[in-house]
């Protein structure tokens, strides 16, 4: 029989599934959950404990697949659905999660990326139009340190920043949410242990993150559909604004809207990768980055982080 992969990230939800899931045991597949179950509740947090990124399909189940997936997300984004929003928000943050890997995947697949950047943009509206959506999207933790889920709560909290700071021009939040999601291609199929503050690295590891945001968009600058705003925000989004980022760039050579994701950036990295608790975070943020980020960007985090 022939089998296609589909990713975990994107089974959220109480919607019964109309197809067979299998996961890969030493080569054999053993089906997992039978169609007309459903991925909600423990049987998503094992398959997180795993760490298990991708399940199988039966090829000719495919359609019913993407029947779901088309379901399970127009009901998600549907303000006027009996979904709660905790809910919701999983199916929404585990789709965001899913494109980000798309495109790290296949970054020279223009499909992959146009279809990240259109619900980069539905995932703004999602975020700014939902009072409890921020909340609910940032109390889905990150157990395996995935880095498309860190690039989802990146984006998150670039998204409430932006909008404290007043921007609102869909464009910008768009591009900004689309180049938060992606910023760390650098690190996909890295070696590079992640969960690990950045002064306790050794020499090697330090060597492999300095270079990460060159690296990343140096991959991609000759992809012709990837926004220059995108490919800006992968290269800066570890500068500070006093100059000791790895680039050295000090804040009137930055992309503005690197400078928001890096502040965005630089708060989950503590949460995140070195678990930091999030109602210690900002302080921390305030006693350690001090002069790294504006001031602005972490008194409105920690604003964030408080109404969480």
């Amino acid at each position: 029989m022939d089998y296609v992969s589909i990713r975990v990230s994107t089974l959220r939800g109480d919607q019964k599934i109309d197809f067979n899931a299998y996961i890969k045991i030493n080569e054999k597949m053993v089906l997992y959950l039978r169609r007309g179950d459903s991925f909600e509740g423990d049987r998503l947090k094992r398959l997180k404990e795993k760490k298990l990124r991708k399940m199988f399909i039966l090829t000719d189940e495919e359609n019913s697949y993407r029947s779901y997936l088309q379901k399970n997300i127009e009901t998600a984004y549907d303000d006027s659905s009996n979904k709660d929003i905790q809910t919701r928000a999983e199916i929404i943050q585990g789709s965001q999660q899913s494109n980000t890997e798309e495109v790290f995947e296949n970054p020279e697949n223009v499909e992959s990326y146009n279809y990240a950047k259109d619900a980069a943009g539905k995932y703004v509206n999602f975020i700014m139009s939902n009072a409890n959506a921020l909340g609910s999207v940032m109390n889905i933790e990150n157990a395996d340190k995935n880095i498309a889920h860190h690039g989802v709560t990146v984006a998150t909290l670039s998204i409430a920043l932006a909008q404290k700071l007043g921007i609102n021009d869909p464009k910008k939040t768009q591009l900004l949410t689309l180049g938060a999601l992606l910023h760390d291609y650098g690190h996909h199929n890295t070696t590079l242990n992640l969960s690990q503050p950045l002064d306790a690295m050794s020499p090697e590891d330090k060597a492999l993150w300095i270079k990460h945001p060159t690296e990343g968009a140096a991959r991609v600058q000759d992809k012709k559909h990837f926004d220059q705003t995108v490919i800006n925000i992968i290269a800066q989004h570890e500068e500070t604004i006093n100059g000791a980022g790895p680039k050295g760039l000090r804040e009137k050579d930055q992309d503005p809207l690197a400078i928001l994701v890096s502040s965005a950036n630089a708060m989950d990295r503590l949460i995140t990768f070195e678990g930091v608790p999030k109602a210690e975070a900002a302080k921390k943020m305030m006693i350690d980055h001090v002069g790294k980020h504006p001031l602005q960007h972490i008194q409105f985090l920690n604003e964030i982080l408080k109404g969480l």
